[in-house]
């Protein structure tokens, strides 16, 4: 079997984005940051705000994609082709380096950093982030143009079930404090993407079966998203042995394995049938002269405000409930195992996010022609009634409202990057949504920090103790929240009128060259 082709540079894309979430765990390690530092609230949530910068402020990471690996690069490094391997390898260092660092500061072994300073720490690791997402996700779209939602889907949804994939082995190989884990999120993306890095190239060919195969991958990512969500409930209610927590990490190997499979298999289907098609690179050339924007076009226009707007409103909220779930849980008396376990699901709803939303508006793109966009409408108001239920205070809402902050969260970050590219075309992608990605920062800034972390610590102050407890810590930040995302909807409205046109017109130029 040929071992270089898209499908196995696909593979190895999803091998490390499946190391690649862990800003995603922030909750689980955050109790020891707080502790360590002696942090507020509000000071937790200003270190997790800088997490929501690097990782939603990717524009360096876009332009070095442009530069050194995109197909028309001629950049060389030691006689080697410049590729996605650049990318990944300079997201790799800044992720040690910034964990590592982290790490150093809460063991005590460096003397405790000033605020700014653990902030920057957390910054470089997030950063680090987004060079991995870029290089992988970018390739993956360069190379299945006429299924950029559902490839998309795939990218980003490992890297939403990432989460769970390390807690899961942290908690199979240590079990033990929040600790040593951020020593292995300094540790463990760094080699996986030294060890895969590579193996990602572009490789512009046509092919037929290609919604075949994706759709083997996606069965996948289902069946491995069905297993880490079986995992966590069993866990919440027994607690597994050394042996049994063996046998499960291995299983997860294996399924982390499979997609392996999916590149062999298609190898062979094409040596049986013969149906590579020639390459499409004049295709992709002709198409991107008459409708790629590079970013200074596209910030002049109106479609990219509305996707400004809708990122703020929907990836704003969601990074603001997953920064301070944890401590949401502890106010309405969910004790640490089941806010742990929250933590854990959030992965999984994350993933069918972030999957399902890719699979499905390309579905109906293709059979209904219903315009993309407008799935970003329905995510967004689907997303105000989970805010608003957590905002409840129900018993179990938390669990239910978390369950649609999770999933309609997900989905933002699998529609956006392809409406993007669509709208803009493929040749700057990179620096284009990540540059949208910014907005995602700002919203939960203005949230977590200004909304609820100062009505947190206001209430604290007038029960006069060091925590709060009840509904009312986190009510009205909530419903303000809700409030955001329904005004994002409203946006997306005006997004989807407005490009219903232009995917009319992807759908017959896809129809043409497939």
């Amino acid at each position: 079997m040929a071992m270089k082709n898209k499908w196995i540079a696909t593979v190895a894309s999803i091998w490390i984005q499946c190391t690649s979430g862990s800003l995603y765990t922030f909750s689980f390690y955050s109790s020891a940051l707080k502790a360590s530092q002696g942090y507020d609230q509000s000071t937790l949530d200003t270190v997790s705000v800088f997490k929501d910068f690097g990782a939603n402020s990717g524009v360096l990471s876009g332009l070095l994609y442009s530069t050194v690996a995109s197909p028309s690069s001629s950049i060389t490094f030691r006689g080697r082709r410049g590729g996605p391997w650049m990318v990944l390898l300079a997201g790799a260092i800044q992720c040690f380096l910034g964990y590592f660092l982290m790490w150093l500061s809460v063991t005590g072994t460096i003397h405790r950093p000033p605020v700014p300073v653990m902030c920057i720490f957390m910054l470089l690791a997030a950063h680090g982030v987004t060079f991995l997402n870029t290089a992988n996700v970018v390739t993956a779209v360069l190379n299945f143009p006429n299924h950029s939602g559902t490839i998309v889907g795939i990218m980003k949804g490992f890297l939403g079930l990432s989460g769970a994939i390390l807690l899961q082995v942290y908690q199979t190989v240590f079990k033990a404090g929040p600790t040593p884990y951020i020593l292995m999120l300094a540790l463990l993306p760094f080699l996986n993407t030294l060890l895969f890095m590579s193996t990602v190239r572009s490789y512009q060919t046509n092919e037929v079966a290609e919604k075949r195969h994706l759709n083997g991958l996606s069965l996948l990512s289902i069946v491995t998203a069905t297993y880490l969500f079986s995992v966590i409930i069993i866990e919440q209610t027994v607690t597994l042995t050394l042996p049994a927590r063996i046998i499960v990490f291995l299983v997860l190997a294996i399924l982390l394995a499979s997609p392996l499979y999916v590149a062999v298999k298609r190898e062979n289907f094409m040596e049986a049938n013969q149906l590579l098609i020639s390459n499409n690179q004049d295709f992709l050339e002709e198409d991107a002269s008459m409708e790629d924007k590079n970013l200074l076009q596209a910030i002049c226009t109106v479609n990219f405000w509305c996707l400004f707007l809708t990122t703020a409103a929907g990836m704003g909220t969601g990074l603001a409930t997953i920064n301070n779930l944890a401590q949401v849980g502890e106010s309405l008396g969910y004790t640490t195992s089941e806010t742990s376990t929250l933590v854990s699901l959030w992965s999984i709803w994350n993933f069918f996010g972030r999957f399902g939303a890719g699979y499905v508006s390309d579905h109906f793109l293709y059979t209904r022609k219903w315009a993309r966009s407008g799935f970003i409408a329905i995510t967004l108001a689907l997303m105000s009634i989970g805010h608003c239920m957590i905002a409840s205070g129900f018993p179990g809402a938390l669990y239910v409202g978390s369950v649609l902050v999770g999933i309609f969260y997900g989905s933002q970050w699998s529609l956006m990057p392809t409406i993007a590219s669509e709208v803009f075309g493929v040749s700057h992608f990179g620096t284009i949504f990540n540059t949208i990605t910014i907005a995602g920062p700002i919203g939960s800034y203005v949230i977590s920090v200004r909304v609820i972390g100062y009505l947190y610590d206001r209430e604290v102050g007038q029960g006069g103790t060091t925590d709060c407890i009840g509904t009312r810590c986190f009510r009205l930040s909530f419903l303000i929240m809700g409030f955001m995302t329904l005004l994002g909807f409203g946006v997306a409205v005006g997004l989807f009128f407005r490009t219903r046109r232009l995917y009319e017109q992807i759908v017959l130029r896809d129809r043409g060259c497939s």
